[in-house]
């Protein structure tokens, strides 16, 4: 069967796997209906994250919208033909961890996400034909019919994140808010916020010009972080004091310490960005003189968000599917994974079909 696999840095491609059988009496077998590649697939793709994947076996992917092909004995959720997504860390549903709601952080699987390395479980991902989902009835859900499976997928990683990072920020009606980084995420993120404060209250601070381009369409403020007098412009924005909220989506230093420049005195900063580096010059100083509230989850709880984010898609708030740019087909993912780190062609989220 074809699968992506990781080969090394700048290098997954579509290669062959046996086709994978049910082991467990939890588990479900699914045909990948679609998927995509996240933002955070990007550090894989970098080379940020080698020491954790073993090149040649190793396969990628975690959004999914998928059809159920066979289930387990003890799988009473599900049966075969049954459209479903899952969220993308593994989690069991009954440990203390999942009763607590921390289900990324599940004790059972050890953090298991799907597609990511050794150290993740070493999991099967959803760049592939076919795929087991393990403790499956914990963390998937059925897709209604009228759901497209491009918006389905997203249900796996974008829409409960962007769920989480308005939930952390905690906006107000009123609230002068900054979103850093307009990708897929950063703008479902922003259909949100605006559910919580108007359109001229909001920033969106992105250097790519087609994706300020795409807020800007939304009625937001939008800014180019490299540009003269960035910080001064920014701050005008909101009111010279700073910002109520600021929503980070990139997973920097550079974007978090931007996040600390924007913020006012007693405000929240929600840091949603998947970060790989390993120190941060935090000045204690300031967050505690200011009474900075910084919440980050990027390592994201989606599970128990996954039917609000139905619910969003739902009833219109967030329309995954205008965020599609490019589709490919699993042959060509090495093509799609290069457009996507490089962000050409004013590419913005990729559909694959394998």
């Amino acid at each position: 069967m074809k699968t992506a696999i990781y080969y090394g840095p700048k290098d997954i491609r579509c290669g062959e796997k046996e086709t994978p059988i049910i082991s467990n009496k939890f588990d479900i077998k699914v045909k990948v209906l679609a998927t995509s590649i996240c933002g955070s697939d990007l550090h894989l793709y970098r080379g940020s994250l080698d020491l954790i994947m073993e090149r040649g076996v190793s396969q990628t992917g975690h959004e999914l919208c998928g059809e159920v092909l066979e289930i387990g004995t003890n799988v009473s959720k599900f049966k075969v033909g049954d459209r479903i997504s899952m969220a993308y860390s593994c989690s069991c549903g009954h440990c203390y961890m999942c009763e607590c709601g921390q289900t990324a952080h599940c004790e059972t699987t050890n953090k298991s996400v799907y597609g990511f390395g050794i150290p993740f479980g070493n999991l099967n991902g959803t760049h592939t034909e076919e795929m087991i989902i393990s403790h499956a009835e914990a963390h998937s859900i059925i897709i209604p019919e009228e759901i497209s499976d491009v918006a389905a997928l997203t249900l796996s990683c974008n829409m409960p994140s962007a769920i989480i990072a308005n939930e952390l920020a905690n906006i107000k009606v009123g609230e002068k808010v900054a979103i850093i980084g307009a990708g897929p995420t950063g703008l479902m993120s922003l259909d949100i916020a605006l559910t919580k404060t108007a359109a001229k209250n909001i920033l969106v601070v992105e250097p790519i010009k087609y994706r300020r381009e795409f807020a800007l369409k939304k009625g937001v403020n939008t800014i180019d972080p490299n540009s003269d007098n960035f910080k001064e412009d920014a701050l005008k924005i909101s009111g010279i004091r700073g910002f109520d909220k600021i929503i980070e989506m990139v997973g920097h230093k550079e974007t978090l310490q931007m996040a600390f420049d924007l913020i006012r005195a007693g405000g929240t900063i929600s840091a949603l960005g998947v970060f790989t580096d390993q120190e941060f010059n935090l000045i204690l100083n300031d967050v505690f003189l200011r009474d900075i509230s910084l919440h980050m989850n990027g390592f994201a709880n989606v599970q128990p968000y996954m039917k609000l984010a139905l619910k969003y898609i739902q009833d219109g708030i967030v329309n995954p599917d205008e965020y599609f740019s490019h589709e490919f087909n699993l042959d060509d993912i090495d093509q799609a994974f290069k457009l996507f780190n490089n962000k050409e062609d004013n590419v913005m989220k990729i559909l694959i079909k394998p």
